[in-house]
């Protein structure tokens, strides 16, 4: 007794749509497992600048400045959100070779010298004599903006809309808070920037559980 043969291509159509399909999920598992993540990198950012916001502003609410611990506080914070940003792009994207590991150290060390060159400026205009208002509005307008146009070179290099979308944010929110005055712009950037932060964490969060429901519900 013989076997009937399938209808033309049912065994092995079949079998390279399901091959086709499996060779997709692995590179969307590579790709993702060399790529940043947005909901720590996004998560770590939100973090440091609510709580390191909010300690400038409840230190300022008196006195019109913060406290002397307040602005270390707030360092600390920053600084922790730069040592993680470096450390975790150049880790993902350290098992690429070529144009994409290049992207990614480059990208993370940019980091560390924006906040470089931003501390040596103004360091200038402490020198030159700013006042204390004067230097509170430029370090935070500073700050913001080279976060902001990291964020926006971020998304040219890898591709990410939710990065541009972020970095024009937080330009924005830059720019109003300086025109809110001492204290009450580290309230607004707390509230809106660190809070935008940990919006965009959590958009974040529920793409990437999409993208793994779509995933396992095609491998069904």
């Amino acid at each position: 007794m013989t076997s009937t043969p399938d209808g033309p291509g049912d065994g092995a159509g079949l079998g390279a749509a399901d091959s086709l399909r499996l060779i997709r999920q692995q590179q969307d598992r590579a790709r993702a497992a060399l790529e940043p993540d947005g909901r720590a990198l996004y998560g770590a950012w939100g973090v440091a600048w609510l709580a390191g916001y909010l300690v400038l502003w409840s230190s300022a609410r008196d006195q019109g400045q913060p406290a002397a611990w307040a602005f270390w506080v707030f360092a600390v914070a920053i600084a922790a959100a730069v040592v993680f940003t470096m450390v975790h792009t150049i880790s993902r994207t350290a098992g690429t070779r070529g144009v994409s590991a290049r992207t990614g150290a480059m990208y993370g060390w940019s980091w560390m010298l924006g906040f470089l060159t931003l501390s040596v400026f103004l360091g200038g205009l402490a020198r030159a004599g700013a006042d204390g208002e004067v230097m509170g509005l430029a370090s935070n307008g500073g700050a913001c903006l080279v976060v902001g146009l990291l964020y926006l070179g971020g998304a040219a290099a890898f591709g990410d809309r939710s990065l541009f979308v972020l970095g024009a944010w937080i330009l924005l929110v830059a720019a109003a808070a300086t025109f809110a005055g001492l204290p009450s712009t580290y309230l607004v950037m707390a509230l809106a920037g660190g809070g935008g932060f940990l919006v965009m964490a959590g958009v974040e969060h529920v793409r990437t559980s999409r993208r793994r429901a779509d995933a396992e519900a095609g491998r069904a």
